[in-house]
């Protein structure tokens, strides 16, 4: 909502001042406007309605300079207004208006801001070489437990090789309590997988107007999180080991939901249970072992994570244990394979079960070779895959 507004204010503002260049040359009388506009100062008014409608142009595609053809615009036209001051200087009161986002745009924009970080480490990642690996094979489902060979098989990792990056766009819901009302992100995450998988997440979106972003790493030995709002007030920071062991189950989470070939990998573990449709599967990182009890339903899609070894934590300082559970469903094509599009995380603690977020996966690539690096780069900026030759 706030960024149609803004672009309507862009497109707006910048039509008004076609007025003073329209004024400046005689294409209409316009007695609104009594101060005389000579035609050098009418070049200024054209100049100004340019810079903003560009703007008003890249912020529709999502171009995340748009905020300096914005700062351009905004100087431009407070000269223009200056010249017609008793006329025009209402328009003033827009502009100042327009110094707020492109404020925080400029503050999203430096190197230490966290989509910039984000960005930067995920571009890194996607780069670095990796070993191929073979094609998994029927012979590798042959010790996995029944209902774990069934989805591996639905999901469609035989005959390709497993997953060894990935590159995600999602859109969804977030909210911090049951009776608190839900807050639209976007995000993107890169994660890489291997003896030691690495997780980074990055979302955002805006909390009674003021907009915040997060960005969760795990990368080594230290899983961090970190919230800002407008991209410079830190609410929240977690490190430490229960952040790691969280970070851990999220991981497995991943594994399970978003690149099952992995489960093939050496430090996971399955454990059938009496239900034959319920297996409990395992992960070890780092001296770091965590589990989960997976659900599939009668046609062997995977529909249900459920795990004890996680943490809650509202503000990054206290940690509280307790259950939890990620539903999955709406199954397509993703990437090549048959996934969940979406899914819910919730948490089952005493006073009662919070469901807090919602997520639809909107893109997603696996394995994401050398020569589509400008649009995996471009998913992991935020930027939309159209876009993605602009940062070749």
């Amino acid at each position: 909502m706030l960024r149609i507004a803004l672009l309507v204010l862009l497109v707006v503002h910048g039509l008004i001042h076609l007025l003073g260049f329209a004024k400046a040359f005689g294409f209409a009388a316009l007695p609104q406007l009594r101060q005389p506009i000579r035609p050098p100062m009418g070049l200024v008014w054209l100049a100004a309605a340019l810079a903003l409608l560009v703007a008003a142009a890249l912020l529709a595609f999502d171009v995340r300079a748009w905020w300096i053809a914005a700062t351009i615009g905004v100087v431009i036209s407070q000269i223009a207004i200056a010249s017609a001051w008793r006329d025009a200087k209402a328009g003033s009161l827009a502009n100042v208006i327009l110094l707020v986002p492109v404020a925080l745009s400029f503050l999203d924009a430096r190197s230490t801001s966290l989509r910039s970080r984000y960005a930067d480490e995920a571009a890194a990642a996607l780069a670095a070489p990796h070993a191929d690996a073979p094609a998994v094979t029927e012979a590798d489902l042959a010790t996995l437990p029944p209902a774990v060979a069934t989805y591996l098989r639905r999901v469609g990792v035989v005959g390709r090789p497993p997953t060894r990056e990935l590159v995600m766009r999602f859109r969804g819901q977030l909210r911090s309590a049951p009776d608190a009302p839900w807050m639209d992100v976007t995000g993107t995450q890169v994660s890489t997988f291997g003896d030691e998988p690495t997780r980074r997440f990055f979302v955002e979106g805006a909390m009674k107007g003021v907009p915040f972003q997060a960005f969760h790493r795990f990368v080594g030995p230290d899983a961090t999180m970190e919230v800002r709002a407008a991209a410079l007030v830190t609410m929240a920071f977690a490190r430490g080991p229960e952040m790691n062991q969280s970070e851990t189950v999220t991981i497995l989470n991943d594994m399970c939901m978003l690149a099952p070939s992995t489960l093939l990998d050496r430090h996971v573990r399955f454990e059938s249970m009496q239900d034959a449709r319920t297996v409990r599967v395992s992960l070890e990182r780092r001296g770091i072992t965590v589990s989960a009890v997976l659900d599939f339903d009668a046609e062997g899609d995977l529909v249900r994570f459920t795990s004890d070894d996680r943490y809650l934590s509202a503000d990054g300082k206290a940690f509280a244990r307790h259950r939890w559970v990620t539903p999955l469903h709406d199954y397509g094509d993703l990437g090549g394979l048959r996934l969940a599009r979406h899914g819910e995380a919730l948490w089952e603690r005493p006073e009662g079960p919070l469901e807090y977020a919602r997520f639809e996966i909107l893109e997603l690539r696996q394995r994401a070779p050398f020569v589509t690096m400008s649009f995996t780069f471009a998913m992991a900026s935020g930027r939309p895959a159209g876009l993605a030759r602009s940062f070749t």
